[in-house]
């Protein structure tokens, strides 16, 4: 039997998020596994009257692609990848959007790949990259899976319905509430940021502040601009778990002079630590700080895509900056580390201007009370 949510998930998506318009052309790159989503997503293209090109993905299959690129081999498997993005390039002058999503059963599927492999990869395909998401319009979804829900402590059935419920809240509500922050952001100087192992500071003046509702990422839940490129002082210590590059990391922190990450630590695979952070040059430099806002996602299970928008959270992300708060970071990395300040994972605030904004995860600046879980379902959940 038809799931009915997966209906209105896919015009949450192409109506919302995409804006996809009659006569349209876009693409949904799809994990095979998700075709129950894909079947409902060409039926809403359909009511529109859009058409979209399909591209099965395959967890496996794209290691075995990745792993078969080499550094040392005269340069042909670099003269391979500037073909590829050259073939890109020409098929994103017609598409207007990208629907990307993943079913995550393995995240680290990526694990046994040369991280030298890895970083190749992510610089061939950065001009790729870079139309996409700064001059396309993009969302990236993650398809449930039972790998997600062993990794969230849940039976599949609850995790699915977990998904669909953190995915589909009212985001015309919560866009609301949001703009509140993102005008005292948008007012502000100096933000100071404090907590177990966090003593940090940084401009944000003149850099845009972006609410994020829905249009980018479900689930969604943000609020982020950037730091001054130059202006990141001091100490930063996550406490949310992170994958990246196949890799594990955590209890990662940082040290900050005049903007640049000059000391790190981790726990975790140090060597592939040491080489994302040397991967360019604005691999060391923040390109986005943020304020998770979800209400229904409170606690981590090591999924970026949820664990960025745990509400009582902030990230502060070494790498690229988003061109729609762009302080001039470019970098072939961007790495969501995540802290959550909520008292239960040791607290912290956050101050404008020397202002108190949030204070162990609750706002408590006027009119940013809709910001909190509590209230903000207090006042019903659902979306369109």
């Amino acid at each position: 039997m038809k799931d009915a949510r997966l209906d209105r998930l896919a015009r949450l998506m192409l109506t919302h998020s995409l804006d996809v318009k009659p006569g349209a052309y876009f693409q949904i790159d799809a994990a095979a596994a998700a075709k129950p989503l894909v079947k409902a997503l060409l039926e809403e293209a359909a009511r529109i009257g859009a058409f979209a090109s399909v591209k099965l993905e395959d967890e496996e299959l794209r290691r075995l692609a990745a792993d078969r690129l080499d550094p040392q081999d005269g340069g042909k498997s670099e003269a391979f990848l500037a073909a590829s993005a050259a073939w890109e390039k020409r098929r994103w002058e017609d598409l207007s959007a990208n629907l990307a999503i993943r079913a995550p059963e393995n995240d680290r599927e990526l694990a046994d790949v040369d991280p030298a492999k890895t970083r190749m990869l992510a610089a061939g395909m950065r001009e790729v990259q870079d139309i996409i998401i700064n001059a396309r319009r993009w969302l990236l979804f993650y398809w449930p899976t039972r790998g997600q829900a062993q990794k969230a402590g849940m039976s599949f059935d609850r995790f699915f319905d977990y998904a669909m419920d953190v995915c589909t809240i009212d985001y015309a509500r919560l866009h609301e509430a949001e703009k509140k922050l993102a005008a005292y952001l948008e007012a502000a100087d100096r933000v100071e940021v404090r907590g177990p192992g966090t003593d940090l500071s940084f401009s944000v003046k003149g850099i845009p502040v972006v609410c994020s509702h829905g249009l980018r990422n479900l689930p969604d839940g943000e609020v982020y601009t950037a730091p001054v490129r130059d202006s990141v002082e001091g100490t930063v210590a996550y406490n949310v778990p992170s994958n990246y590059w196949g890799r594990d990391f955590s209890d990662v922190e940082f040290r900050f002079e005049k903007g640049r990450i000059v000391d790190a630590s981790c726990t975790g695979d140090a060597e592939t630590f040491r080489r994302i952070l040397d991967a360019d040059e604005g691999a060391r430099y923040v390109g986005e700080f943020s304020f998770g806002t979800n209400p229904l996602i409170l606690e981590p299970f090591g999924s970026t895509l949820f664990d960025e928008k745990i509400a009582g959270s902030f990230h502060l992300t070494p790498g690229a900056a988003y061109e729609r708060a762009f302080n001039g970071n470019r970098s072939s990395i961007h790495w969501d580390l995540v802290c959550i300040q909520r008292p239960e994972h040791g607290g912290g605030e956050i101050l404008f201007d020397g202002r108190m904004i949030r204070k162990d995860g609750r706002f408590v600046a006027p009119g940013l009370d809709g910001l909190n879980p509590d209230v903000f379902l207090a006042e019903g959940r659902q979306g369109p």
